[in-house]
């Protein structure tokens, strides 16, 4: 029996993956933290080690590091509920097999740890280093791939062609520009396609996720700094901003800067010059600036989380992008798309979606945009064998907003939801109920959660995020008691 040790610091998430996994007929071994799991390792091999990337004592990459140095040979999988590039491009490097995001859906990790065990050590490693290189240029400072550009399709709907028209006009400028639009709405794809059209498209096109940056390392990370200058800056480190000297760089998320490092960014914009954090002389740039943000700077300018000045500076031209939901044309259109590129990577032939996945897909909120669609779709192509992608393909959070859809109040006016009363009536839903065996205390507690859940999501308007703040619970939470009470009791 194969042995794989799962590390996670949420408890819940163990027991489930140990469930499950111990189904398959491995031989399953949970850890809670990186402490303990490395103290495992010193004296047991696994054959696969499946590991969350944020753990309580340590992230999982100082765990994946102790391990290749103590068994080369065994891969390494993590999870993590941050769905980043940067973070899957680190991790891959570093000799990890792949990576899984959350929510855990139990058939895909599944296949990937077959694979994972399946693959022999010295194909891992080249596996490895191709992922590597597919990884899109963009994220490492060169010229953004013409054929990975081209797999970009736009909208037909009066508001992407609009969106079109004013990239036409404005990527001929030297404008700074502003993108509204919320998370994985395409706002980088913007920002690519103005730099592709520009006069500065042969040179670097460079990315950056300001949500990413940390405060301590912020400044660092965009202006660069001099060796010495702080702890832990034993090399001269050369900022993104420099590399993307003579082309354009695209700072996502600007909302999220701190506000020290505006400061910075603001003379920058002005004089186009930087200084190296512990640097002494002034380093002249010609780039372009795109930023790009999920909330109206002119408010978080007002509320003083953003600086005005700077505000002013980047406004030199606007583009609102849309979240896909209200242009419901081009759902099946991009999802048809999606379907054909990850048809091809699998080498199956799937034709189209039936019938009633396109009525759900054109219900559903796509709160996560192109980037939730696209994941959508990844998933249920993987895990179709026929022509048709049908609704057993489709992952636990569709199936669960659409069986809580049907039952939704007519009336706008849902009332407040407040978890601290007891008396909360029951909300008769039809969605799928926990398997309860016997009439207890604890099942009637379960029962109740359920409810709970259910009344949050409605009131949320199917909003996870808010649902668990309602909730007074993480996202990460809700998910795995979501998952509890369908996906893995049907297991």
């Amino acid at each position: 029996m194969q042995k794989i040790l799962v590390i996670d610091d949420d408890r819940d998430m163990c027991m489930l993956l140990n469930r499950f996994l111990t189904r398959q007929q491995f031989d399953v071994t949970e850890m809670y933290n990186g402490k303990k799991a490395l103290e495992y390792l010193a004296q047991q091999k696994p054959d696969l080690i499946l590991c969350d990337f944020r753990l309580e004592d340590m992230d999982g990459k100082q765990v994946l590091i102790r391990a290749r140095e103590l068994y080369p040979d065994v891969p390494f999988i993590i999870i993590t509920g941050y769905s980043d590039v940067k973070l899957a491009v680190e991790v891959l490097k570093l000799g990890a097999f792949d990576y899984v995001t959350k929510p855990v859906f139990p058939d895909e990790i599944l296949i990937t740890i077959r694979k994972a065990l399946a693959t022999p050590p010295a194909v891992h490693h080249a596996a490895s280093s191709s992922r590597e290189r597919v990884v899109p240029v963009a994220a490492a400072g060169k010229k953004p791939d013409k054929e990975v550009a081209e797999k970009y399709i736009w909208g037909n709907t009066p508001e992407m062609k609009n969106i079109l028209k004013q990239i036409e006009l404005v990527s001929p400028t030297n404008y700074s520009v502003i993108i509204y639009g919320e998370s994985g709405s395409g706002k980088e794809a913007i920002a690519s396609k103005i730099h592709e059209m520009s006069k500065r498209r042969d040179k670097p096109f460079i990315a950056i996720d300001c949500g990413a940056l940390s405060k301590e390392l912020a400044g660092s990370e965009l202006f660069g700094h001099e060796k010495g200058s702080f702890t832990g800056a034993v090399n001269q480190k050369t900022g993104s901003l420099e590399l993307a000297d003579g082309g354009t760089v695209f700072l996502d998320e600007i909302a999220n800067l701190p506000y020290d490092v505006q400061v910075s960014l603001l003379r920058v914009v002005q004089e186009r010059k930087i200084r190296r954090v512990g640097g002494n002389k002034d380093i002249e740039l010609d780039l372009r600036i795109i930023v790009a943000s999920n909330e109206k700077l002119w408010e978080a300018a007002r509320n003083g989380k953003f600086r005005e000045d700077l505000y002013h500076r980047f406004n030199e031209f606007s583009i609102n992008l849309p979240p896909l939901r209200e242009r419901k044309e081009d759902i099946l259109r991009y999802a048809r798309h999606f379907l054909a590129m990850t048809s091809g990577e699998l080498g199956k032939e799937i034709s189209d979606f039936s019938a009633e996945v396109q009525r759900v897909f054109m219900h559903y909120p796509w709160y996560g945009n192109l980037r939730e669609l696209k994941n959508v779709v990844k998933r249920a192509a993987l895990l179709t064998d026929g022509a048709q992608v049908d609704m057993q393909a489709l992952p636990f959070e569709i199936t669960f907003h659409e069986k809580l859809n049907y039952e939704k109040p007519a009336s706008a006016d849902v009332p407040s939801y407040v978890p601290a009363q007891p008396d909360i009536p029951a909300v008769s839903t039809g969605a799928p109920r926990p398997v309860i065996s016997e009439q207890s205390l604890k099942s009637a507690s379960i029962d109740a959660e359920y409810e709970m859940i259910v009344k949050a999501l409605r009131q949320s308007n199917f909003n996870k995020t808010k649902a668990a703040k309602l909730l007074n619970i993480d996202r990460k939470t809700l998910y795995n008691k979501m998952k509890q009470y369908q996906q893995f009791n049907n297991l």
